[in-house]
């Protein structure tokens, strides 16, 4: 008997989704910063056994959108609640309620099996907890809750084990060898975003879009060029910085990373590039992978 099924990860920003997704899968799937937005893009992770595969989802936090490539990152968590078979709303011990409310309750009324993940417990108190977990009881009281520690791995194991008990029977949707459903070239995008957002401040990460203009794989060698949009000329003189040093120290970090993602050695040039209000331009999102509804 083989068991096979979409489990999707959903919920506020900076709630520890990527953590637990690369937790779950066990691969560096979903870049992971503390800060917000980081996930834009709806990542699959798949994790195969013998008599089983599961189609791990991260998914963008879900936020009021105030532009079009927000309007897209909270499609991608809207569709994540249509074609789940197991569906996981992460929460922290940090975070409120009441916020976002509609998409919670979208998640109250969702036909798949919902489990609720209190994340973040190594940071509160047993007292703490007990009263988050009532308080989320009365506001979710369909859902399995399980407290867990995404970053310590803590409870992990047996949110697996029931993950797989809840899948339905089914033949794997893909490839036994397949870890996921994207290509080289975007986890190169996602490794110097990733940089990006870790060195700069204020707008900065928010306004970047990163583009592998070519990726070249030889015998011992991965050459890459890849493109930094940014939406202001200003903007291009912080990315680049005094000299070049600031684009050298996120290229150094960036090849690093992606030598050990592959690897592999990697020879990497960073350019940047204005594209004016490129969030709000449809022809530029879809370029980039986002497909605004």
């Amino acid at each position: 008997m083989h068991k096979s099924g979409f489990v999707n990860i959903v919920g506020n920003p900076n709630v520890g989704k990527s953590t637990l997704m690369n937790a779950l899968v066990g691969e560096r799937i979903s870049i992971i910063t503390s800060k917000a937005q980081t996930t834009r893009h709806r990542i699959l992770g798949i994790v195969n056994g013998e008599d089983f595969q599961i189609v791990y989802s991260d998914t963008p936090g879900v936020l009021k959108p105030n532009y079009r490539l927000q309007e897209s990152m909270l499609s991608f968590s809207n569709s994540a609640l249509t074609d789940a078979d197991v569906l996981l709303y992460v929460t922290d011990i940090f975070d409120n309620h009441e916020k976002n409310k509609e998409f919670v309750e979208k998640v109250n009324f969702n036909e798949a099996p919902v489990i609720l993940i209190i994340n973040k417990i190594d940071l509160t108190d047993q007292t703490k907890l007990e009263e988050l977990v009532e308080r989320w009881k009365s506001v979710l009281p369909k859902a399995e809750i399980f407290p867990i520690s995404a970053t310590e791995k803590f409870n992990i194991d047996p949110l697996f084990n029931r993950i797989l008990s809840l899948l339905p029977v089914s033949p794997p949707f893909f490839e036994k060898d397949q870890l996921t459903d994207k290509p080289a070239r975007f986890f190169v995008t996602e490794i110097i975003r990733e940089k990006i957002l870790l060195n700069y401040e204020k707008e900065i990460p928010y306004s970047v879009e990163v583009e592998v203009e070519q990726f070249k794989e030889e015998e011992n060698l991965i050459r890459i060029n890849a493109l930094i949009y940014v939406e202001r000329d200003s903007q291009k003189g912080i990315i680049i910085g005094k000299g070049g040093k600031s684009l050298k120290k996120v290229g150094s970090e960036a090849r690093k990373d992606i030598e050990s993602f592959f690897e592999k050695k990697v020879f990497l040039e960073l350019y940047v590039k204005v594209e004016k209000d490129w969030r709000n331009k449809e022809i530029k999102l879809k370029g980039f992978g986002y497909k605004p509804e």
